[in-house]
Order: C-alpha cells, then structure tokens, then sequence
C-alpha cells in the first residue's frame, strides 16, 4: 500500500491544479540505450521492480532512434520522443521540447538516442535517490530509486567492457547494476528490445530482439536465458529458411547448432533427426527419435504427417522404422 500512496502523493503534487489526477506508472528502475554502428543494431534494456516494466520504458524504432522513460513515468514521452526524433530533431532538441511542455519534469528520467549515436538524457531534481546518469557517444545508462549512487558508473563500465553483440552488451549492464545493490525494493522484470539502425521499410524484419521478462524473482537472469533460447531459434529459423530451399545440409547444421545450446530441447532435437532422415542418415536418427517419443508422444503422433508435404522424406519403410522408436 506504501507506493499506493505515494504515487497519490506525487501525482497530487505534479498535477496541482488540474481539473483531473492523472495516475502515472511508478517504474522506478535502470536501464541503458545503446547503438552499434559496427553492426547496424539499436535497442535499450531495463529492470525494475514494478510489473512489466517493458510495456512502459522502452521505445524503439528501427531508422530513428530508441527512448527510455521512467521515474515517475511520462509514458507519452517514448512515442513522442520518437515522432519527434523522426521528424528530424536532434535527441537534444526533442529532450528539450518534451521537458518544456511536461509541468511534472522534476520527476521524470528519460534518454533518447538517434541512428547516429547522439543522446540526451534527463534526471530530475526529484527523482528519488540514489538518481543519476552518464552517457556517451553511442550509449546512455540511467537510473533512480536505487540502493548505493555506483549502480550507474557500474553499468557504463561493464557496457564499455562488455565484447559481443549489442543485446550482450546491454544485458551485461544490467547485471552490473543489480551486482552493485541494483533497485532497492528489490527485482520484479525486465525487458530487452533491438532494431536495426537502419529501416528496411519491412516492420517485421526490423525489430530483431523483443524480449520481456513480466513477473520473475530474478528477471536480468531470466531475460539473459530468453536471450540465449532467442540465440538458439535463430539457428533454428535459419535451419527453416534451409529446408525451404532444399538446402538439407545447411538445415542439419543450423539444428545441430541449435541442439548443442539447449540440448534438452525436444522440438530442436526433433528437427534435428527429421534432417538426419533428409540427408540419408537414418540410423543416426532413430535413437533421436526414441528419445523424444518416450519423452512426448505427441512428436511420434505428428511424424506421418509431415511425409505427404514433403518435410520427411521417408520411404514407408523407413517411416516404420522411426514409427517403431
């Protein structure tokens, strides 16, 4: 009931005078916004303790920038951060136009960074301590109501530090923050967003990471597993892109790929064996598949029904052979 009231107290506070209490989310938290001009990704992360933290921080969009907004959220902030950033403002410009016409400013904490690694980034006088940021070319990492004032220089370093891919390095942050003390209610989610630098006039292809992490007792740890399993399903969807162009041998590679990262996997040992088939390895296949029947019947029972579209070459003899697992 605490942050109840206090929300009542704050919003009271910010919006005196208003012919109507406007109720804002209280995502407290830390996150980064980050680009990598040497691969063409984007994207921010952040945890909270607060629920579905994702669904109210991050904004992204591929070909203009990415915002994160918290604090005392303004949520209009993030869609308005990028029409503005899209309509050819500077992340400064549209920082300044977004803090000029928000009378609750001193409670709020945003970053924004365009396509070409310049950012901006607010923290209010009131947000709650332990509140601060630090930035530079290509990233920004932010954080308030923490638990010590080194959570943010921990995750600059630990960014800067970090090798890999953009989503890598972000995650990385975010478990600097929470080995420095992190939040000091604690931990609840996290989300982590990524797309591309630049637009390809094809949504769908450009947002390549949205992960989020809704309710968990350790959400950076859960959304770093969702972020391997995302690893391992691009191996699987490559091995899908494979298999639609006859392309047997890539399949088997990108499923073994796949296989050896989560190895318990029934659905990427499955196709696994289905492409042994394909290439002629049937017997190399067969202890697969009786692994994954005597684990789930439900393969076994979908098996036949892959030979008629032609996703398992199989003769009748050999479908009774792996039938018989």
């Amino acid at each position: 009931m605490f942050w109840f009231f206090l929300l009542l107290v704050l919003c009271s506070q910010v919006f005196a005078g208003q012919p109507q209490l406007r109720l804002l989310p209280l995502a407290h938290t830390y996150s980064i916004v980050a680009l990598d001009p040497e691969t063409g990704e984007m994207g921010g992360a952040v945890q909270s303790h607060w629920f579905s933290v994702g669904s109210v921080v991050l904004w992204a969009e591929a070909g203009v920038g990415v915002v994160a907004t918290q604090s005392l959220v303004n949520v209009s902030f993030g869609p308005r951060g990028l029409a503005l950033m899209k309509a050819g403002k500077s992340p400064q410009e549209a920082l300044d136009e977004l803090l000029a016409s928000d009378e609750g400013r001193d409670y709020r904490q945003v970053a924004l960074i365009d396509t070409k690694g310049n950012v901006a980034t607010w923290t209010g006088p009131k947000c709650i301590p332990e509140a601060g940021h630090a930035n530079g070319k290509n990233y920004s990492v932010q954080a308030n109501l923490m638990l010590k004032n080194t959570v943010w220089p921990a995750m600059e370093k630990a960014f800067l530090a970090a090798k890999g891919p953009l989503a890598e390095r972000m995650v990385a942050a975010l478990e600097a923050a929470q080995a420095e003390g992190g939040d000091i209610r604690g931990k609840q989610s996290a989300a982590l967003v990524v797309v591309r630098q630049k637009a390809t006039g094809k949504p769908w292809e450009d947002k390549l990471i949205d992960l989020r992490v809704e309710d968990h007792p350790e959400p950076v740890k859960e959304l770093k597993r969702l972020l391997k399993l995302h690893r391992a399903y691009q191996h699987m969807n490559a091995g899908d892109m494979a298999i639609e162009k006859g392309d047997v041998e890539g399949a088997l590679r990108e499923y073994g790929a796949a296989e050896a990262m989560f190895p318990h996997n029934l659905e990427m040992k499955y196709w696994h064996a289905v492409s042994l088939v394909n290439v002629g390895r049937l017997a190399e296949a067969l202890p697969i598949f009786h692994t994954i029947f005597q684990q789930d019947a439900n393969w076994k029972t979908l098996t036949p029904r892959l030979v008629p579209i032609g996703l398992l070459k199989a003769s009748p003899d050999q479908l009774k052979q792996i039938m018989q697992q």
